[in-house]
């Protein structure tokens, strides 16, 4: 996947998304309450699930929609695209 041009801005999504699950352990090795642990799981969940997103969009901008890329090279990044989306929906 192509994601040289925005490397610094996704490590430090997943920088901020590995101090959240570091929180949720913290959480489940002390005493917090399951309301505020789940709230955090569901921040994690969210912080994931906008990485992916951000992911997505780089692969169909540079090797879905890029122009110049042949019908062959388009239908393959979207294929690929299409099984990842499904293992990440599961």
């Amino acid at each position: 996947m192509h994601i040289v041009a925005d490397q610094e801005k996704l490590l430090a999504r997943v920088r901020r998304i590995a101090g959240q699950v570091q929180a949720v352990e913290r959480q489940l090795m002390g005493d917090a309450g399951c309301s505020e642990t789940l709230q955090l799981v569901a921040s994690v969940r969210g912080a994931v699930g906008s990485l992916m997103e951000e992911l997505i969009e780089q692969h169909m901008r540079e090797h879905v929609a890029r122009p110049g890329l042949t019908d062959m090279e388009r239908q393959a990044a979207a294929e690929e695209m299409l099984a990842l989306i499904r293992r990440y929906g599961k």
